[in-house]
């Protein structure tokens, strides 16, 4: 039997409010039961969006516990050194963990099994290998350049690059588990396990007697990161294998490199600039800042991860739909700009009603950062009202023009802070940011309009427009 969230409300409400409720559950269920492409995909980002709120919640509580345990100095120093091994683990695929998502539905809708194989087998050994050579390249750079790095940084990065292969290969095979549409596969191990083993290692750590130091909490952050990876490769091997029957692998690395090189542009530019912020904020100013900016965007995330359940529920139907119907393409495509639009703007008010006393729990002085949910709200509705636009561009072969976009925001957002944050500190980041945002919205939408003749835009009009090659 489906789900269906007309027959719950009846089942779970009072009969009143379950009859107010069901002009929005019959919504629900026309996405989520819809017949093909259309129901998997509502579905998928469903199944996301549950996990996204659970995984928020289990963040945001990890972060509080942390930032008590620790204080706000080795709090600061903590989120700054694990957000850089977040973002860099995410370069260090250099784009296979997108380009994933493309090649293997193509690839077996087509029947290409030889190539099946081998980009799966090729994609892990490439992101291990390159990650791993990045890390040890920074960790020289470190030592080199130490007497110029802050002292307490120094160790903490160190230890930090130890988990960055782990990361890399984690990011992969999220991209392989959404490839096939296994979207507890894709995103349990990243947003459930590794956030509740970094908290339990923690915890082990602060009643074995260790300090609650930065150096400790990275320590746990390995011990997870690696748990966590190893569980999730051995679980998507094992789904692949049962799905892929044994045989000749077929390696086209160069062609390979060709499509990824553009999407590890377009995903390098996009994860720098989601983080940048933070990264800026640790460049001007001291840890218990970064502290307080990182708290704030944390309480920020309940209103990203609805953005990001979309994206994930839609990247590969829009590969599929790309190689059918473009009418269907666009009228999907739409679709998923209100997906993303209505329940980010709910989300939104609810941050800004309920975000100084989100705030306060993380400890002492962490509710100065409760104004600058204001502009930083804007931003993040401002994307949210073109819905998940770089991911149609990519999988429809206009990853090129999307890293020109997400470069020309980078270097506003970059450009932006240096100006402002040494003048109005934190706010300068948030201005910074809103902005930087907003700009990179406007550009993604003109440029599908452009290039693909779709509105993705929340209150398009309808509008007419050639493809450009």
């Amino acid at each position: 039997m489906r789900f269906s969230a007309a027959t719950t409300a009846e089942r779970l409400l009072p009969e009143r409010l379950a009859l107010r409720l069901r002009p929005l559950v019959d919504r629900i269920d026309a996405v989520v039961l819809a017949p093909g492409e259309r129901g998997a995909a509502g579905r998928m980002s469903l199944i996301a969006f549950g996990i996204r709120v659970f995984s928020a919640t289990i963040a945001f509580l990890s972060q509080v516990l942390l930032a008590r345990w620790m204080g706000s100095f080795e709090y600061g120093i903590f989120v700054l050194v694990w957000t850089t091994m977040v973002i860099a683990g995410n370069i260090s695929c250099f784009g296979f963990h997108t380009s994933v998502i493309r090649f293997i539905p193509e690839y077996r809708e087509k029947g290409m099994l030889a190539e099946l194989r081998g980009v799966l087998l090729t994609s892990r050994l490439f992101v291990l290998f390159a990650s791993t050579a990045i890390a040890l390249a920074a960790m020289l750079v470190l030592r080199l350049s130490a007497g110029r790095i802050e002292s307490y940084y120094v160790l903490p990065f160190i230890l930090g690059l130890f988990c960055l292969p782990m990361i890399a290969l984690s990011d992969l095979l999220q991209g392989m588990a959404r490839a096939h549409s296994w979207v507890i596969s894709a995103l349990a191990p990243t947003y459930i396990t590794r956030p509740v083993l970094i908290l339990v290692f923690m915890a082990g750590a602060l009643l074995l007697g260790y300090p609650g130091s930065a150096e400790v909490a990275i320590w746990a952050a390995i011990l997870a990161t690696y748990a966590t990876t190893v569980i999730q490769l051995v679980g998507t091997t094992a789904n692949v294998d049962r799905r892929l029957p044994a045989g000749p692998r077929s390696i086209h690395l160069k062609s390979w490199i060709a499509v990824s090189l553009p999407i590890f542009l377009v995903e390098s530019f996009f994860f720098i600039l989601t983080n940048a912020d933070v990264l800026m904020v640790g460049m001007f100013m001291q840890p218990e800042d970064v502290a307080v900016y990182f708290a704030t965007v944390k309480t920020l995330a309940l209103v990203h991860f609805v953005y990001f359940a979309v994206k994930a529920g839609v990247a590969q139907r829009y590969a599929q739909f790309t190689h059918g119907d473009s009418d269907r393409l666009a009228g999907f495509a739409r679709e998923t700009v209100a997906w993303t639009f209505w329940p980010s703007l709910v989300m939104a008010g609810v941050v800004l009603l309920l975000g100084e006393p989100m705030l306060a729990l993380f400890g002492p002085g962490f509710a100065a950062g409760y104004p600058l949910l204001f502009p930083l709200v804007i931003g993040v509705v401002a994307r949210a009202a073109v819905g998940p636009c770089e991911s149609l561009l990519t999988m429809s072969g206009n990853q090129n023009v999307c890293a020109l976009v997400y470069a020309l925001t980078l270097a506003l957002n970059v450009a932006l802070s240096v100006v402002l944050i040494p003048l109005f500190g934190l706010w300068g980041a948030a201005f910074a940011t809103a902005i930087s945002m907003s700009f990179e919205a406007a550009a993604l939408s003109f440029t599908a309009w452009r290039k693909l003749g779709i509105a993705m835009v929340i209150f398009a009009v309808p509008l007419s427009a050639g493809r450009n090659p």
